[in-house]
C-alpha cells in the first residue's frame, strides 16, 4: 500500500478481551492464568519454554477430546492480575517492574526456574497474598 495522500478511515479493533481458539484436549478454568502455545493456542498455564502469557480466563472452557481450535475462550488482557506468588521461588519487592515467571494457571514465580519457565509480565506491585502481573 502506497504512503497515505488523503485521509483514511484506518480499522482498529479493540484488545482488552481477545476470543482466542483452544488447543486440543485444554481445559481452563475461569479466572486462570492463560497462556498461547507455540502453534498459538490457548492453554492454561504451566510450566514450559513455549509458552505467551496472554492474561485472566473470562470463562470456562472445556475442549477435552476436542481439537485446536474446536472451542474458544475469552481472555481478558491490558490489566494487572494477582497470581500467587511461587513460595519455592518467591517474588519480592526487589522484582517490582521486572519480569516474572509462569509456574501454573494461578502463580509465579521470580525466576525462569534454569530456563523450564515462559515469561508471565512485568510485576506492578506485590501483597503478601499475592503478586499483580500486568
Amino acid at each position: 500500500m502506497p504512503p497515505l495522500t488523503a485521509d483514511r478511515n484506518t480499522p482498529f479493533k479493540a484488545t482488552d478481551t481477545l476470543v482466542v481458539p483452544m488447543a486440543a484436549n485444554a481445559r481452563v478454568y475461569a479466572g486462570a492464568l492463560v497462556a498461547a502455545n507455540a502453534a498459538g493456542f490457548a492453554v492454561p498455564g504451566s510450566v514450559a519454554t513455549t509458552l505467551t502469557y496472554l492474561g485472566r480466563a473470562e470463562q470456562y472452557v472445556d475442549n477435552t477430546g476436542g481439537a485446536d481450535g474446536a472451542k474458544t475462550l475469552l481472555v481478558r488482557r491490558g490489566k494487572a492480575f494477582k497470581w500467587a506468588n511461587h513460595a519455592a521461588d518467591l517474588v519480592t519487592q526487589a522484582e517490582l517492574g521486572k519480569t516474572v515467571y509462569i509456574v501454573d494457571d494461578a502463580t509465579v514465580a521470580k525466576t525462569n526456574g534454569g530456563n523450564t519457565r515462559s515469561a508471565a509480565g512485568k510485576v506492578v506491585q506485590i501483597e503478601s497474598d499475592g503478586v499483580w502481573v500486568e
